[in-house]
């Protein structure tokens, strides 16, 4: 064998080897570490861990009493905006994201529901969990009203800014994040996630 080739060969081996580990953890492990990061969100932690000790069927839209969702806290390069969906069906303006339908990496779902939102390419998932949200979700047509357990998760930007609105949204809109901290017309959970952010970068 060429020296180069078998060169080539050693230089692919560790590349090769990144594509047989699991994807990030989402498990009793993680929402401990956030639990400690976040005392004051022990709880609804601790909510979410009774859930993902169901199985593998808590992370799909069937069953109805509730289900993992994955969200997209997707800022621009600087850091200083945040891209919100004025969402169709819940008429509110929230962070993008949607159901896990069974995928149990949920930085990935994160990233996936921000891709097909906004229509950027380009974004890039923090595996770290960010944030976590439980929430009710009234009835629709006939999907009974439900709990969504919202895994949030940093999605970054690292093109072109400029987003493409999809059927889920009425409108989306680059938001500054510094006034949202004390904006009452701000979702609440938006708003612990901009003092989340914000205190991250200073």
């Amino acid at each position: 064998m060429p020296p180069s080739a078998s060169h080539d060969a050693a230089g692919d081996a560790p590349d090769a080897a990144a594509d047989r580990r699991p994807p990030p953890a989402f498990d009793a492990g993680t929402l401990e570490a956030y639990a400690l990061r976040w005392p004051d969100e022990s709880a609804v932690a601790e909510a979410f861990a009774a859930l993902l000790a169901e199985g593998a069927h808590a992370f799909h839209r069937e069953r109805l009493d509730g289900h993992f969702t994955g969200s997209a806290w997707l800022v621009n390069a600087a850091g200083t905006h945040l891209l919100m969906t004025h969402h169709r069906k819940l008429d509110r303006w929230l962070q993008l994201g949607g159901h896990a339908d069974g995928d149990r990496d949920m930085a990935a779902v994160a990233l996936k529901e921000a891709e097909e939102e906004s229509g950027l390419v380009d974004l890039v998932a923090e595996p770290e969990l960010f944030d976590l949200d439980r929430h009710w979700i009234p009835e629709r047509g006939d999907v009974p009203g439900h709990w969504h357990y919202d895994a949030r998760y940093v999605v970054r930007t690292t093109g072109s800014e400029a987003f493409a609105v999809s059927d889920e949204s009425h409108a989306l809109a680059w938001r500054e994040i510094a006034p949202m901290l004390d904006d009452p017309a701000t979702e609440p959970s938006i708003r612990r996630m901009a003092r989340k952010w914000v205190s991250r970068r200073v």
